[in-house]
């Protein structure tokens, strides 16, 4: 089985960073895609970032230019570094974990952007 692990998430005031980590566990496979997505109070969840093992990423267009995802392949981590934070940002941010077809959950931190 697969286990995930998210950490960092937090209240910031409009423009300030955070920095989410995920740590995954059990039997993870070489060849992977990591990736965050969030689910906002009354809307569907939707992808954010993602990074394969090779380290290819995928960023939604209201991230680019703002966000960072990254991974550590020795430590099954994976990283998101979210700058110039907006009230819009404002969600449950759950990692993934997907390899050899199946998905892989976190159960979610919470982000919020308020001054």
């Amino acid at each position: 089985q697969v286990q995930l692990v998210e950490s960092g998430g937090g209240l910031v005031q409009p423009g300030g960073s955070l920095r989410l980590s995920c740590a995954a566990s059990g039997t993870i496979f070489r060849i992977n895609t990591m990736g965050w997505y969030r689910q906002a109070p009354g809307r569907q969840r939707e992808l954010v970032a993602a990074i394969t093992s090779g380290g290819s990423t995928n960023y939604a267009n209201s991230v680019k230019g703002r966000f960072t995802i990254s991974r550590d392949n020795a430590k099954n981590t994976v990283y998101l570094q979210m700058n110039s934070l907006k009230p819009e940002d404002t969600a449950v941010y759950y990692c993934q974990l997907l390899q050899n077809g199946v998905n892989y959950w976190g159960p979610g931190t919470q982000v919020t952007v308020s001054s």
